[in-house]
């Protein structure tokens, strides 16, 4: 076989492979991208429900106690004890998507819980509900991956003061 009959082969070839190629690198990205999303805002869950476990909100008077519960739903939205010009960490992400439970406000689920060692007290930390999505992740490239909307996403954690 001449050598000039094989020209362009491999053009052929790139161009048939580089589409599947590029949508699986896309999708990879995309799916990594909302994995991050979710991923940042489970840990927002943690520091928040940490931060609200530290606190003795039985001895704070109510007016304290919203500043408290004011800083907990800025730890879970932006990471921060106050948001002010921080952006949220997922797209859409506001405190009105933040509930807070704890023995005094949930105390029918929350006061002196039963464990195998006596009773705790407990508190909690959801970002989303029954009724609201936790976040809607938008994909850039919704044509290679959709939009994926999350459940709520829930920390709970013992109380240092019972």
């Amino acid at each position: 076989m001449k050598p000039g009959k094989q020209r362009g082969v491999a053009a052929v070839e790139l161009a048939l492979i580089i589409g599947p190629m590029l949508i699986l690198v896309f999708g990879i990205t995309e799916l990594g991208r909302a994995l991050y999303q979710y991923n940042a805002l489970v840990k927002a869950t943690r520091g928040a429900v940490r931060y609200l476990a530290q606190q003795d909100l039985a001895n704070l008077s109510a007016g304290d106690r919203g500043v408290v519960y004011d800083r907990t739903k800025a730890l879970a939205v932006c990471g921060a004890l106050a948001c002010g010009s921080k952006q949220p960490l997922a797209p859409g992400l506001s405190t009105s998507k933040v509930s807070l439970c704890d023995y005094l406000t949930c105390a029918a689920t929350h006061k002196s819980v039963l464990t195998g060692q006596g009773s705790v007290d407990l508190v909690s930390v959801t970002i989303g509900g029954s009724d609201v999505q936790a976040f809607r992740f938008t994909s850039l490239m919704p044509w290679v991956v959709p939009d994926v909307s999350f459940s709520a996403i829930k920390t709970t954690m013992a109380s240092r003061y019972n």
